[in-house]
This record gives structure tokens, C-alpha cells and sequence, in this order.
């Protein structure tokens, strides 16, 4: 099997893929017709990325492609519909980075709590001003805001009580009663809910057509005047407009690692309009960057392909159906022989029932196995007939699903 690797990944990673017999190309930095042409010429089964596009040109380059692995948790960067069309797995490496985001993000709270980059900058420029930086207000009592309460989330939450703060959340799947009784957090019904009752927002959601500019006009009218600002998840979650509009006029301080138009090499010239706001702090897309997780990552990036490879299974698969179109579950208990499984599925074919879903597990001792499949199409009982007319056929039966 061979694996390509389109970003730079830990060694941990690479040892681990190469050390299980696989042929690595390791190729960062590529990206664009770079990596189309990579993929037609080198014809990997894997695809390993972090922040590369995979775009449709690219899935349509390589034939063998089977599985592409985003060595993170965001997978907006992939053409995720177009790959399950063209029946290519997408795994990601879920909550690997949790740890290090959430320490980035409780130091965006205190750097702007207590201007920590401004006093350094001052003191560099030989400038002593200690009368401005004696004024923070500090942590402890005030009410830190969650959206989002994933696994991020909640290691923001851990560390938050930590410093004493009051927490309350909104996320998707959040119930109250988990909030308050299991959590011990105050439960809020929405995003501006959340801005409305907290001295400190932090975003933590996915980067989904649904959460797009998430905090829009709206979400920061709905924020106390003064309030401190995080986002450590994607650009698109945040209306940047209206978060300009917040640091003007209700004096909102923010912390921000991404932003819209960010480059996407490690170095460039870089301008955003709101790069130089004294209320705004801009980190370079770091929240994920520290080397404990980025080994995490690597090394579960390489347990998906290897479980891939082993097993038939993918590990954290983000664009399998969560739900097919099957009507029908037909079992049948068979002998394990050549023949008998395709002579069952023949049936099926000829009775234009779509399989959907199916396994085939093998009893102890070889003997006999149990095929369950799951398919939609015109039931009708005279294929159960045939089918049990096999003498290798033990016994069939048929339930609606």
C-alpha cells in the first residue's frame, strides 16, 4: 500500500507507517495542480493532509485513492461529497489536538486580560509603562461562555474552573440536565444566549454550512461592552464585519488565531484589515501546534490507515452514510463454501433488491457462517424460496427494518 503524505506530520507518524511496511512518499507543501499531478504520477492508495486542499481534480487523479486522512479534526478543507461519490473514505483525527487549542486559548483570556503582548512590546521598545498595565481586571468570578462543547470544549471548560471562573455553554447536543447536573455549568439555549450572560466568549464549533458567521451582527450586539472575544476554531464561523463593528463600538477586546485570508504557506507577507486593532490579538493558525499533539495526531493518522489496511474498517470515517435507504434485513445461515454467498447475492440481483448493507461472519470451526444484508427493492417471497432451495442454505428469514 502506498501512502502519500502532503503535509508535514511528526516523524512519530511516518516511522509508525514505515516501520508497518507501507511505501511512504513523504511530499509537504504540496498542493494545487502540484498534488493532482503527484496523485496521477505516484497513484497512492492513501492521502494523508492537514491544511491542503483536496479538491475535486484531485480525487479524480489518482483511481486507486481509497482513503484520505486529515492529520486534524476540521476536514472543511476536503471535497468530503465528492469523494463519498466517488466511494473514497475521509477519516479525520478527532480531539488529538484538544489539549493544546484549549491551552492556546485560556492564554488569548489572560493576554488580554492583563495585555501581556503589549507590555512585552513596550518593554522591547524601551518603553516603561506600568500605570496602563496595572489595570486588568482579572479572572476569578467572571463568567466564561462556551459555544460549543466538544472536545475542545470541554478541556477549555476544565481549565477555565481552574482560574475560577463561572462557566456556561451552548452546543448542539448540550441537554440542560447534562449541563447542570453532570457538567456543573449553566446551560444556555443559544449562542447569543451565551454572549448575552458572559465577560468572556470562547468559540469552539465545527466549521459547517449551519455554524457559518455563527457570531454575526447580532451575536456581538448581544455581548456586554468590554467583553473579551476567542476564536481558536475557523475563520468562517465569525462575521468579520460585524467583529470589527464590536471592537469599535462596544470597546469588545478579541483573541483570534484565525482569519479570513490567512496564508497558507508557514511564511508569508501577511495583511487583514484588523491585523494592527489595539482591542485584537492575531496568532498564526497555532492552536493545534505544539508537539504533544501534533504526535498524537501523526500516530492516529497512521493507526487509520494501518486499521484501514488490516482490518477493512476506518477509524473516525466522516462521510459514511448515517443512515441508508434499506427496507429490508435478509439473514441467511449458510455453509462456508465457495459459491453459496455469490449464489445468494445473485438472487438478490436478479430480484433488483440493492444491497445497502452487508456482513458475513464465520462461526467457530469453518463449518458454517450468517450473512445479514440490508438492501431496499420490491420484497417479494418467492427469492427467500429460492434462495432456501440450496442445500448448502441452512435457513433464511427476512425482516422489515
Amino acid at each position: 500500500m502506498t501512502v502519500l503524505i502532503a503535509d508535514n506530520i511528526a516523524d512519530v507518524g511516518v516511522k509508525a507507517l514505515t516501520e508497518e511496511g507501507y511505501t511512504v512518499i513523504e511530499a509537504p507543501g504540496l498542493s494545487g495542480e502540484a498534488l493532482v499531478e503527484t496523485l496521477r504520477t505516484e497513484s497512492p492508495d492513501v492521502l494523508i493532509v492537514r491544511s491542503t486542499r483536496v479538491t475535486p481534480e484531485a480525487l479524480e487523479a489518482s483511481p486507486s485513492l481509497a482513503l484520505i486522512v486529515r492529520a486534524g479534526a476540521g476536514y472543511d478543507t476536503i471535497d468530503v461529497e465528492g469523494a463519498a461519490n466517488r466511494g473514497i473514505f475521509v477519516a479525520n483525527c478527532p480531539g488529538k489536538n484538544s489539549v493544546a487549542v484549549a491551552e492556546l486559548t485560556m492564554g488569548l483570556i489572560l493576554s488580554l486580560d492583563r495585555r501581556i503582548p503589549d507590555n512585552v512590546a513596550d518593554a522591547r521598545a524601551g518603553k516603561w509603562n506600568k500605570k496602563s498595565y496595572a489595570q486588568a481586571t482579572g479572572l476569578k468570578g467572571q463568567t466564561l461562555g462556551i459555544v460549543g462543547l466538544g472536545n475542545i470544549g470541554r478541556e477549555v471548560m476544565t481549565r477555565a474552573r481552574a482560574f475560577g471562573l463561572n462557566v456556561i455553554a451552548w452546543s448542539r447536543s448540550l441537554k440542560p440536565e447534562v449541563a447542570e447536573e453532570k457538567l456543573g455549568i449553566g446551560y444556555r439555549e443559544g449562542a447569543e444566549a451565551v454572549a448575552r450572560d458572559a465577560d468572556i466568549v470562547s468559540l469552539h464549533v465545527a466549521s459547517t454550512p449551519e455554524t457559518e458567521n455563527l457570531a454575526d451582527r447580532s451575536f456581538f450586539e448581544a455581548l456586554p461592552d468590554g467583553a473579551l472575544f476567542i476564536n481558536t476554531t475557523r475563520a468562517a464561523v465569525v462575521d468579520e464585519d460585524a467583529l470589527a463593528w464590536a471592537l469599535e463600538e462596544k470597546d469588545v477586546r478579541a483573541g483570534i488565531d484565525v482569519m479570513e485570508g490567512e496564508p497558507s504557506s508557514k511564511e508569508a507577507d501577511f495583511e487583514h484589515p484588523l491585523a494592527d486593532h489595539p482591542n485584537l490579538y492575531v496568532t498564526h493558525h497555532i492552536g493545534a501546534s505544539t508537539q504533544q499533539a501534533q504526535d498524537a495526531t501523526a500516530l492516529e493518522a497512521a493507526r487509520v490507515v494501518r486499521t484501514f489496511d488490516t482490518e477493512g474498517d476506518v477509524p473516525n470515517c466522516v462521510n459514511l452514510a448515517k443512515q441508508t435507504q434499506a427496507t429490508h434485513q435478509i439473514t441467511v445461515r449458510h455453509r462456508d463454501q465457495v459459491g453459496v454467498l455469490a449464489g445468494v447475492l445473485d438472487e438478490l440481483r436478479q430480484a433488483n433488491w440493492n444491497i445497502q448493507e452487508m456482513s458475513n461472519r464465520i462461526f467457530e470451526g469453518g463449518e458454517a457462517a450468517v450473512a445479514s444484508i440490508r438492501f431496499n427493492g420490491p420484497f417479494t417471497q418467492d427469492v427467500v424460496e429460492r434462495i432456501e432451495e440450496s442445500e448448502d442454505v441452512f435457513a433464511v428469514s427476512v425482516n422489515e427494518i
